[in-house]
């Protein structure tokens, strides 16, 4: 027999390795992406529905990067002294001496900056005061000529094409608005025309900061813009063109500039012109309210319906008794000022009118500076220093002292220890001569050096001193 011959069962061949090659990931197209890209394409068609979406709409030859940096930097220093002078307001309130003076106590973090506000000068609020008002009212014509100037922009297609850009239209969007709200609430707060919906001074505070914060972003995303146009054009040979040399800047250099200009009406030194003029002449109908005195005539756009006195007493008079709910037998021969304080040596003291024009007396010329702008300029006050009335209570040495009044509601604010010591600071009794009359807070009103006018209290019941 032969042996049999054990045959291995054949293995399979391997298949020759290949070269690894990576391929790229391709995710299969999404459904939502794929519904999203033809809703935006329904939503935002290539070609921008008519009207002002269309460039060929705009044809003005005067609009671009050049009018628009002009008015952008007259705008950027006058903003930035109203928004400090703003801050300033209300930092003059001294909100951190407590509630009664804090118009705004959810402010938060926003008063970082709040510091003890100075009395001397006496002049320090009426010229803060005049200014934020004065050139708040001077900057509504350049407020304007900008906006004109970047209408277009407004109405841009497609609405948003980056990141950059949507934060550039966001920021945009808040500086108009913000800026429309703070003037419209500002100017409407000057003419005492109380529309708000809430506080005055919390919406115009928060309303600054969201302002403000808008402008900063604005003018850093346009600050490289600015600087070219700037360049490009020169300032002083722009403003020698005349009208019928004027020409469109190129629609290469801007969306602003029109692609299908119009014939010049104006220059750019024009309109310039004629928005400043317009401010100056703003600027002129107000500036005589802060100044008061004969100049106070000239100020047609202060407040209107202002009460006045009469005689000696012939100066503004923002609430009067019978506003305040002030009584004659209030005021009568039953009135007395108590004095207290907190101190340990302290005593309760009442004194009658005849008692403290018994105390040594003051005069001191001073004007009464409003919220609003106003001034009632100098008029000469006499009466009893606080200093002397918070030794009288026990106050050694004085502190702040709380102020209240017979006025049902707002008659009351606490005062700092500065204002306190201030030899001019008073609990008057005459001015110009004359006793005070019922509406000017008779018997007795505080009058101070430097503080916004709600703080001199009228119809002076009660003074309690801290130590």
């Amino acid at each position: 027999m032969t042996d049999a011959v054990k045959q291995r069962p054949e293995r399979p061949r391997r298949r020759p390795r290949l070269p690894h090659v990576r391929l790229p990931h391709v995710s299969p197209p999404s459904l939502t992406a794929i519904r999203s890209s033809k809703v935006m394409r329904l939503l935002l068609p290539e070609e921008p529905p008519p009207g002002p979406f269309r460039r060929s709409f705009w044809r003005s030859p005067v609009r671009g990067p050049w009018l628009t940096s002009v008015l952008g930097l007259v705008l950027l220093v006058g903003i930035t002294v109203m928004f400090v002078t703003g801050l300033l307001s209300y930092a003059s309130y001294n909100p951190d001496l407590g509630g009664v003076n804090d118009y705004t106590p959810g402010k938060g973090w926003l008063g970082f900056y709040l510091f003890s506000w100075p009395s001397d000068p006496d002049w320090i609020y009426r010229l803060n005061q005049g200014v934020h008002v004065t050139l708040g009212l001077a900057l509504v014509p350049i407020l304007l000529a900008k906006l004109w100037s970047v209408l277009p922009r407004l109405f841009e297609w497609p609405p948003l094409r980056s990141p950059a850009h949507a934060l550039e239209r966001i920021s945009l969007f808040l500086l108009v608005g913000g800026g429309v709200f703070e003037f419209a609430t500002g100017i409407v707060n000057i003419q005492q025309w109380y529309v708000f919906p809430g506080s005055f001074y919390t919406l115009h505070l928060y309303g600054a900061w969201v302002f403000t914060a808008a402008f900063v972003v604005h003018a850093s995303l346009k600050a490289p813009t600015v600087v070219r146009a700037l360049r490009r054009r020169g300032l002083r040979r722009e403003l020698r063109v005349d009208t019928a040399h004027t020409v469109p800047e190129g629609p290469e250099v801007s969306s602003l500039v029109p692609t299908a200009p119009a014939a010049p009406t104006i220059s750019r030194r024009g309109v310039l012109g004629f928005a400043g003029a317009g401010g100056l002449l703003l600027a002129g109908l107000a500036v005589g309210q802060s100044i008061g005195g004969p100049l106070r005539r000239t100020a047609l756009l202060a407040p209107h319906g202002q009460v006045t006195g009469s005689g000696p007493q012939d100066f503004q008079i923002n609430v009067t008794a019978d506003e305040a709910g002030i009584k004659a037998e209030d005021t009568a021969g039953t009135w007395r000022l108590t004095l207290a304080a907190s101190s340990s040596a302290a005593r309760t003291v009442s004194l009658t009118r005849a008692q403290l024009l018994a105390m040594p007396q003051h005069t001191a010329t001073l004007a009464i500076n409003c919220v609003e702008g106003w001034s009632s300029g100098n008029q000469v006050w006499t009466g009893v220093r606080l200093r002397d009335l918070a030794r009288l209570a026990g106050a050694e040495p004085p502190g702040n002292v709380y102020v209240q009044s017979l006025q049902e509601h707002g008659g009351h604010a606490i005062l700092s220890e500065g204002q306190v010591m201030n030899p001019d600071s008073l609990l008057a009794f005459r001015v110009n001569g004359a006793d005070l009359s019922m509406n000017h807070g008779y018997p007795a009103r505080v009058i101070l050096p430097g503080a916004p006018g709600v703080h001199n209290i009228k119809w002076v019941t009660k003074m309690t001193f801290g130590s």
